[in-house]
């Protein structure tokens, strides 16, 4: 995604991040939360994707209707990157069978 794009992007798409003493993220502008443990969470943005790592990690509130997800424990790293639409991503299964 170019510069520009993502400029006009942002423009439309309003997202908050929230972190409260290192220990509750609050997220807005969800879409899927993609995967969770205790050590890390993957959500969808409208944004990219999110990454949050830490230790005794819980997702305490999600809201599909609100786009809204509240983490609690202790956090260590946020970390945005790129949807990639663009490229298929495909399982380690359906490599073996290709």
């Amino acid at each position: 995604m170019s510069i520009e794009e993502r400029k006009n992007l942002s423009s439309t798409v309003i997202q908050n991040l929230v972190l409260e003493n290192r220990e509750k993220l609050s997220i807005s502008g969800v879409l899927d939360v993609l995967s969770f443990d205790d050590q890390v969470v993957v959500v969808e943005t409208e944004l990219g994707l999110l990454n949050v790592k830490g230790e005794n990690l819980r997702i305490n509130k999600l809201s599909i209707d609100t786009s809204e997800v509240i983490v609690e424990g202790d956090i260590y790293n946020l970390l945005y990157s790129e949807k990639d639409t663009d490229k298929k991503t495909t399982s380690l299964i359906g490599k073996i069978f290709k």
